[in-house]
C-alpha cells in the first residue's frame, strides 16, 4: 500500500486494510510516521506483514520515481499527452541522483542504467530530459 510519508492517518486506505486484519491501526500509523518523518507527505510504498497473533512488521520502500521526478522538476503533475505537451525539464544528473536513491528498488546493474530507467519514466510523464 502507499501512504504519505510522515503524515499517515487511520483514514482510508490504511484503516480499512489493516482493520480487516485486526491490526492496531494507531500503532502502525505512529511507527510509520516516525520512520518516514523526513519524507514530509511524499507518497511512500510500504510492505506490511501481519502475523497470526495480530502483530506486524513493515518495510518502507523508496518513493515512486514519478513523485521524485515531479519534485525535481517542480511540477504538480505529469502531462496528459506526454508525446505532445511537455510540462517541465529534468537533467540527466537529476535522473542519476534519483536512480541512486531508488537503486534497491530498480532492476538496474548500475547508476547509469538506473538513470536511463528514470529518464524513460520522465519522458512518459511529459518531461524533457537534458543531457
Amino acid at each position: 500500500m502507499q501512504a504519505p510519508g510522515g503524515q499517515a492517518t487511520p483514514a482510508p486506505p490504511i484503516g480499512p486494510a489493516l482493520g480487516a486484519l485486526n491490526v492496531n491501526i494507531g500503532q502502525f500509523v505512529s511507527q510509520f510516521n516516525e520512520q518516514t518523518k523526513d519524507l514530509n507527505g511524499m507518497p511512500v510504498p510500504v510492505e506490511i506483514t501481519v502475523y497470526a497473533d495480530r502483530t506486524f512488521t513493515f518495510v518502507v520502500k523508496s518513493p515512486p520515481a514519478a513523485a521524485l521526478l515531479k519534485e525535481a522538476a517542480g511540477i504538480a503533475k505529469g502531462s496528459g499527452v506526454p508525446n505532445k505537451d511537455k510540462v517541465g525539464t529534468v537533467t540527466w544528473d537529476q535522473c542519476k541522483a534519483i536512480a541512486e536513491r531508488k537503486m534497491a528498488d530498480l532492476s538496474a546493474r548500475d547508476a547509469e542504467a538506473g538513470a536511463a530507467i528514470i529518464a524513460g519514466t520522465a519522458r512518459s510523464m511529459g518531461l524533457i530530459v537534458e543531457k
